[in-house]
């Protein structure tokens, strides 16, 4: 045993309670052949009980064997997967993290899919037995109780259920408030060591993750409730919501996003329906500014996982903002994040349980982020079908949005043509068109799916800009998108019979209130322009305000005039063409001919 206390308590419980302070080879022969040992949550890890253990195995290689070696996720020491090992120990792991994915899809180590919410009940119920815990908690206080610190989890029930409890004591691990306090008396042998916890930076500053912040921070609104789940660019994405207020969070993982953002004022949980005042998590991965902000802080509370992950109380907060990621999402709206392919990768994890109670919950909506590809830009992740052998973590019914670098689709109670030409839009340009084609094959679109490939089919996120009309209307100006056929068919449907034919000279929610467009022809330096805006939003500014942009988006792009033809009859609409410095030219046939230089 290694010992690097001097802590006062510590010191009176080894006098009070010898028995818990044997040598490790006493305490780690007190683990038997077949025996299931649970170990601490990810950055929890007890690194030195870990290497302890298996020190003893290798100076005792008959000591045990064929133990299982069970854990949410390993993200230090794994020895245990080791070849030389497999006689000795079987790791099953939750969720799959880098050091052992190599091992589960060699055959060495097993996975075992499930929503994390529902392990502590695997316990309980015995499904999974608990016969030892290695568990890494903090000094204990006066009172005789230690704190799991920055893993509460599943750690608790394994402690409750487990036949040997072996707790590494460590000064390093901070105490956190909430669920993870655990009396000395219900450990069997303390190991007192030293260390620092384990630390997960996952920032990552590039250009993606900036882009899919910017349009995660539009769905987020002043007052939501976030949960934000495992991902080196959902922490980065963190960083967009630094304008909004009065967040709360109701989250699994605790991230140093999470933390800057509270620093910042940002997350005050002032207006969460329950839980007010606390952010509330069950684990924690970061650095150790993280950990110390967390130590003995009273608005964080760290509660059991079947608390946090439970939909039911996810659904009581209002406005409920589930923010998660994908490895691959395909036309249709469904989503893995625990495979590529016949890979295991991950796990099934939180964010289902996360996704659902988002749904569930008044005002909610689930925000799926994805990059657009992988592995260079050689592979897009948004495809026709889910590949073969993909666990599918999000059904198609649990997404309402989702977030490239390309923008946001909105799949949530739109058809199968819909959501394909939702998702293409928000695609990699390059792979657009073989999207296209792969999505006519099967059916998802119509065959005749108009398309613009290339530059001039990509969607110029430059010239969107909001306008405020005279009567104090907001607009949003923007160009078109290929998934906008059914805002552009409502429009045209809700003009009357009278806009139709003084617009064509015919009579041929987020809502599209008007349209206005300029084309050129022959003469490659003059357009011609026309608009039109829905009856019940005329008389606004609206139509002035549409044309005021279309003659600086012409000027910009080097145009030297425009054209226009209004019926005679049509004297609103020429007074809005004389306003903005347009000219009769001519007449005839019932038709004024403008022209406006530019």
């Amino acid at each position: 045993m290694v010992d690097q206390g001097g802590n006062l308590e510590l010191d009176e419980f080894r006098k009070r309670y010898p028995d818990k302070f044997a040598t490790e080879k006493q305490v780690f022969s007190k683990i038997h052949p077949g025996n299931r040992i649970f170990i601490g949550t990810a950055c929890a890890e007890p690194q030195y009980l870990v290497k302890a253990l298996v020190n003893y195995v290798e100076s005792n290689p008959k000591a045990f064997y064929d133990a299982e070696v069970f854990q949410v996720w390993t993200l230090g020491v794994a020895a245990y997967t080791q070849e030389k090992f497999k006689s000795n120990f079987r790791h099953n792991s939750f969720f799959i993290g880098d050091n052992t994915r190599d091992a589960v899809n060699a055959g060495l180590a097993d996975y075992t899919p499930i929503f994390l919410s529902q392990v502590p009940d695997l316990f309980r119920r015995g499904i999974v037995p608990v016969d030892v815990a290695l568990i890494q908690t903090s000094l204990p206080d006066r009172h005789g109780y230690v704190n799991l610190g920055i893993s509460v989890d599943i750690v608790s029930e394994a402690v409750e259920k487990a036949r040997l409890v072996i707790a590494q004591v460590n000064a390093n691990m901070p105490r956190v408030q909430g669920d993870g306090f655990l009396h000395i008396s219900k450990i069997d042998y303390l190991i007192p060591y030293d260390e620092p916890v384990l630390e997960f930076n996952t920032l990552v500053n590039d250009e993606v993750a900036a882009r899919i912040g910017d349009y995660v921070s539009r769905l987020v609104q002043d007052g939501d409730t976030i949960q934000v789940g495992y991902g080196s660019r959902l922490n980065s994405i963190l960083r967009s919501l630094k304008g909004k207020k009065q967040l709360g969070v109701h989250t699994e993982l605790m991230s140093d996003g999470i933390v800057e953002l509270i620093k910042l004022g940002v997350i005050d949980n002032s207006k969460k329906k329950i839980d007010r005042g606390k952010t509330v998590a069950t684990f924690c991965m970061g650095r150790k500014e993280t950990y110390d902000y967390i130590h003995d802080n009273p608005a964080i509370e760290f509660r059991t996982i079947e608390y946090t992950n439970n939909p039911l109380v996810i659904a009581q907060h209002d406005n409920m903002v589930a923010i998660n990621s994908a490895l691959e999402i395909d036309l249709t709206g469904q989503a893995t994040a625990e495979s590529i392919g016949k890979t295991f990768y991950s796990g099934v994890g939180g964010q289902a349980d996360f996704m659902r109670g988002a749904i569930l919950s008044r005002n909610g909506k689930t925000i799926l982020t994805i990059q657009s590809t992988a592995q260079d830009d050689s592979v897009s992740r948004i495809v026709p079908f889910l590949s073969e052998g993909c666990g599918v973590t999000m059904i198609r019914g649990d997404i309402h949005y989702v977030v490239t670098e390309y923008g946001i689709a909105y799949l949530h109670g739109k058809n199968i043509r819909e959501r394909a030409m939702e998702l293409i839009a928000i695609a990699h340009p390059k792979f657009r068109p073989g999207l296209i084609e792969e999505a006519k094959k099967l059916n998802l679109i119509y065959k005749d799916q108009a398309f613009v490939p290339g530059k001039r089919g990509e969607y110029q996120e430059s010239i969107e800009t909001y306008k405020t009309t005279k009567s104090g209307l907001q607009l949003l100006f923007r160009p078109p998108k290929i998934s906008d056929e059914p805002l552009v068919k409502d429009f045209f449907y809700s003009l009357s019979d009278q806009s139709l034919y003084r617009r064509f000279i015919s009579s041929r929610k987020d809502i599209v209130v008007g349209i206005g467009q300029y084309g050129i022809g022959q003469d490659v330096h003059s357009a011609e322009v026309a608009f039109a805006v829905r009856d019940k939003e005329q008389k606004q500014g609206i139509g002035t305000e549409l044309l005021n942009y279309l003659i600086f988006l012409g000027k910009r792009n080097g145009l030297l005039a425009f054209v226009a033809e209004v019926l005679y009859e049509n004297r609103p609409m020429l007074t809005v063409f004389e306003r903005a410095g347009f000219k009769v030219v001519s007449s005839g046939e019932g038709l004024y001919y403008l022209k406006l230089t530019l």
